[in-house]
């Protein structure tokens, strides 16, 4: 089975190495680390969807599926699954949703390893002096990938438990920020102006936000929580609902459960609906005003454009996830709006840390001094 599914990873990761070969681009290196950031960018859409269609155990082992390389093989135990159960989580559908996801971090993996050995072999050709290939955080990556691996297996040993699920997310799309800024860094510079570098520290600041917010997301997503609030801007007719804080933010529990083992109450996913829906005000504030900024200064238009149309769209789809009833694709686009909000303000951050800082006012320094 082993050697079946490390097969179906070379496999996935083939179309991929075949783009960055045929491509014409002679920075076949720096194609490969889009590539891998545009593939990893696919594989957190459709693990927003592999989730929402409620397939995160349409095999309940790992990494296999009951024991068998693929859904074909144990198409045995899926349909004795299913007739035990036949509105549970195993259906031969559900198991492929579920599979492919996983062929597909495979497939991830095998490129985080070509990328590896690709900036090994180009470093120590240059005799280390050629900075393009420096290998520690492509090494760095292959250590990342295999985390977040681990914890895609305890994602399903441990029956889809909220915490270690919100963390599979939020590896993903810090390994979706990590290839960003491998790839930024592989770019060719472009003429940036020094007021760049006074973007340093909102910049950062506007990427950690974001993190807050997307595991507060997910945190709404694995407590099936989107829907406790279905109208707005009110929750409940009235702006600060009941809610069960404790409940709701208990990290170490089971699905639907409290730490104790009882059922979740109603007003503990009222909080976390609500708590994420307000901190949303809070990043999309945050994020226009730092686009903003970005758009004035020259050699960042471009990214701050991005940035906030971005924003835009994610406010909207998350808006439209109320009024709507959370369909399918509303919610998958809305997890893939997260995903490139990452990508954008990773890459601003790695574009304000590319400059010099700003020369100082020197008349303002005559005056200080006299």
């Amino acid at each position: 089975m082993l050697i079946q599914l490390a097969i179906m990873g070379v496999l996935a990761a083939c179309l991929p190495l075949t783009v960055v070969w045929v491509s014409s681009d002679s920075n076949k290196y720096r194609k490969l680390v889009w590539v891998t950031a545009f593939l990893t960018f696919d594989l957190i859409m459709f693990g927003a969807f592999t989730r929402l269609t409620d397939s995160g155990l349409g095999c309940p082992d790992w990494p296999g599926c009951y024991g068998h390389a693929n859904p074909i093989q144990a198409h045995e135990h899926i349909s004795a699954a299913q007739a035990a159960m036949p509105t549970g989580p195993v259906t031969a559908a559900k198991a492929w949703i579920e599979m492919i996801h996983r062929y597909v971090a495979m497939g991830v993996g095998v490129l985080i390893v070509s990328t590896m050995l690709i900036a090994w072999r180009g470093w120590l050709k240059s005799k280390r002096q050629d900075t393009r290939f420096t290998p520690w955080l492509p090494t760095g990556l292959l250590g990342f990938v295999c985390l977040q691996g681990a914890f895609g297996a305890w994602t399903v040993t441990m029956k889809l438990q909220p915490v270690i699920v919100t963390t599979h997310l939020l590896l993903g799309m810090s390994l979706l920020a990590l290839l960003s800024w491998l790839g930024t860094r592989q770019n060719e510079r472009a003429k940036v102006s020094p007021l760049a570098a006074t973007l340093r520290i909102p910049a950062a600041l506007g990427l950690t936000l974001l993190f807050v917010q997307i595991a507060l997301g997910g945190w709404v997503s694995t407590n099936y929580a989107a829907l406790a609030c279905n109208d707005f801007p009110l929750c409940h007719g009235t702006l600060l609902p009941e809610m069960d804080f404790a409940n709701g933010f208990a990290l170490w529990r089971d699905l639907g459960k409290t730490a104790s083992g009882e059922f979740l109450p109603f007003s503990a996913l009222t909080a976390i609906h609500w708590t994420h829906r307000a901190f949303a005000f809070v990043v999309v504030a945050y994020v226009i005003w730092l686009a903003s900024r970005a758009i004035r200064i020259e050699g960042l238009q471009k990214t701050g454009r991005w940035l906030l149309a971005a924003v835009l769209v994610q406010f909207i789809t998350g808006m439209s996830t109320i009024f709507l009833d959370w369909p399918l694709a509303l919610a998958v686009l809305h997890n893939g709006g997260a995903a490139f909000l990452a990508l954008m303000l990773t890459m601003l951050n790695s574009e304000v840390r590319t400059t010099a800082q700003p020369a100082p006012d020197r008349t303002a320094t005559r005056l200080s001094a006299a």
